[in-house]
């Protein structure tokens, strides 16, 4: 790696005006001793996100942006995609830097956030990912919560994903020699990620929070029609990648599914999905791993239980 990093950022965006320019400014305002090299793959949108972007891709080309770091490359284009996966895979075949990212466009980073990475990657130069606390915020930006991000720990993985995608940073070179994103996956495509490099390279942590998760009602993350195929995803590649089928994360399905199948009057009152998905986990993850499965035991205690209960919409309502 270089001397001084050059931090690759890609940004995919779709008809996020209310959130994008805040993005936007967190990355460009980013201060420290590193190049910024910016990506925004915007997926066509309608609404005013591309003359968002071209305002701030102006203010840069006319120097009349503030540049608080070493200098900045700033990139975007417009043009339909096949998806998220898709977009992020675009940016990062045109990253020029050493250290990569994504922060979506409804997310932001904290100040100082990649000074911390860069000197992190300098420091430590036989890590392949770095991932950081983060916070959740509403649709206004106050925070709402802290997001589950703990140690490293492999195994524990397969159960939740603890390192949070606005805050996780990885090596050009572990990115490309791990096959790059899956343009298959739709939702857990960071999951997926996060397992492959965690298998061959060195992981490392820290608290402090790097990132602001968005916790908004048009999320793609947050739609009930679409949590069921989320939690599905996820599901597959934990399968996928550890061999069996925790049952948090086919409770997570069933959850979902009985909320999209039950009459809104019913999903009122949530003793009636909770009921309903409880005896279909328990039918399904028998049918799924084959019998009981005693990494399953070792991972429902008290802590982890109200984090397979509570949703994200929960945390948002408080």
């Amino acid at each position: 790696m270089a001397e001084v990093p050059v931090i690759t950022v890609v940004t995919p965006s779709f008809n996020q005006a209310k959130f994008i320019e805040e993005t936007l400014v967190s990355v460009l305002s980013q201060e420290g001793d590193f190049f910024l090299d910016y990506l925004v793959i915007d997926g066509a949108s309608t609404d005013s996100s591309p003359e968002i972007i071209r305002r701030f891709a102006d203010l840069l080309e006319k120097n009349e942006w503030p540049i608080r770091c070493r200098n900045i490359r700033f990139r975007w284009i417009s043009e339909p995609d096949e998806g998220q996966a898709d977009a992020l895979q675009k940016g990062f075949d045109m990253a020029e830097g050493d250290i990569f990212a994504w922060l979506n466009s409804d997310d932001v980073y904290q100040p100082g956030a990649l000074q911390s990475v860069a000197k992190f990657f300098c420091a430590n130069p036989d890590a392949g990912l770095f991932y950081g606390g983060a916070e959740y915020c509403d649709a206004a930006g106050k925070l709402v919560g802290r997001y589950p991000t703990e140690a490293f720990d492999f195994e524990k993985l397969a159960w939740f994903n603890f390192i949070c995608q606005p805050s996780t940073f990885f090596r050009k070179e572990v990115f490309a020699e791990s096959g790059g994103l899956d343009s298959t996956l739709h939702f857990a495509m960071d999951y997926d990620l996060f397992i492959r490099l965690a298998k061959s390279y060195k992981v490392k942590y820290e608290p402090r929070s790097y990132a602001k998760y968005r916790l908004h009602e048009e999320a793609k993350t947050m739609c009930n029609n679409v949590l069921y195929k989320n939690h599905e995803e996820a599901l597959y590649v934990a399968m996928m990648h550890f061999g069996w089928a925790p049952l948090n994360r086919v409770y997570g399905s069933c959850y979902y599914y009985c909320l999209d199948k039950f009459p809104q009057f019913l999903n009122r009152i949530r003793l009636f999905p909770v009921a309903a998905a409880i005896f279909c986990t328990l039918l399904r993850s028998l049918w799924l791993n084959r019998g009981v499965r005693r990494r399953d035991l070792k991972l429902l205690s008290w802590n982890n239980l109200p984090k397979t209960l509570k949703n994200r919409m929960d945390i948002l309502r408080g």
